[in-house]
């Protein structure tokens, strides 16, 4: 599913433009009192981004976020449905539907052709696609092939997009972009029963680490969000209990997502000189800091 920028033929006054911008902002368009179509001051062009798991979560309140203020997205997950209902939060913005299994590389090309054709060059990719597995599975007993579906989703997926990314990154004219990696506080902390999870979250800042360095000649910047109990699907269990590290099971406060896609917007749309390396966001009473 898709749908194209939409502007005004006429550029408003400047007594006028106040109220251009109201009215753009509530149309889901970046405010272009120049008519150059350029989101947010950005050089004479939109931006454009690639958002993996955009069906739900994280993904889709980052997408929506984006495309509302004027970038042009394509959606990557597994399901076309939950694509298509993402772009229809945002209508009247630039959004690309990519069924894309982040673990199966032909796919990932796929997902990064389809931008190319499309849109021409890369400004950021948010890495987001990611999974929990089993819940509540002593270590002893976890199946190899649940383990191995954490891995091939979270980090090898992370890694198949940030490849894709980074050379078409290289490779355009102007050179460069961003890269921001999904983490969790559980890159630093882990909760119980959770061991692939919490491999794949360590790795993947390994990851960051890693590419941000190696991304500096070519002008791509790379960093991470940590996040700690955003409310989505995902989460829905804290609110009645999750399991700590002394056995009990106790209710956890959650945070509005829309604060972690405000973040990862603040962090994508810093000029490339700018990086912000590791930011964590987590409700404030979330049992992770200190003891409890």
């Amino acid at each position: 599913m898709t749908a194209e920028n939409s502007r005004d033929t006429e550029h408003p006054h400047p007594t006028e433009n106040a109220r251009h911008a109201q009215e753009t902002r509530r149309a889901g368009r970046a405010f272009d009192p120049d008519g150059t179509g350029a989101p947010n001051g950005a050089a004479g062009r939109t931006r454009i981004a690639v958002v993996t798991g955009a069906g739900s979560g994280i993904g889709r309140a980052v997408s929506v976020e984006l495309l509302r203020a004027g970038w042009s997205v394509a959606l990557a997950g597994r399901r076309t449905e939950t694509l298509e209902a993402t772009a229809a939060l945002a209508p009247g913005t630039a959004a690309l539907a990519v069924r894309t299994d982040v673990s199966r590389p032909q796919e990932v090309a796929a997902l990064f052709d389809a931008v190319r054709d499309r849109f021409g060059r890369l400004d950021l990719l948010f890495n987001n696609a990611g999974t929990f597995g089993p819940g509540g599975v002593p270590f002893e007993d976890l199946p190899y092939d649940a383990w191995r579906h954490v891995v091939d989703t979270n980090l090898n997926g992370a890694f198949l997009c940030a490849q894709g990314a980074y050379r078409q990154m290289k490779e355009q004219d102007p050179r460069g972009g961003r890269i921001i990696n999904n983490g969790s506080v559980s890159a630093h902390t882990p909760r119980p029963l959770s061991a692939p999870y919490t491999a794949t979250k360590h790795a993947l800042t390994g990851l960051t680490k890693s590419l941000s360095l190696d991304g500096r000649a070519y002008g791509i910047a790379v960093g991470q969000i940590d996040i700690g109990n955003a409310s989505t699907e995902m989460t829905a269990r804290m609110r009645t209990g999750a399991l700590q590290a002394d056995g009990q099971v106790v209710p956890e406060p959650v945070m509005d997502v829309a604060d972690v896609a405000r973040t990862v917007r603040h962090m994508a749309e810093l000029p490339l000189e700018a990086n912000v390396q590791f930011a964590t966001v987590l409700a404030t009473a979330m049992p992770y800091v200190g003891r409890g």
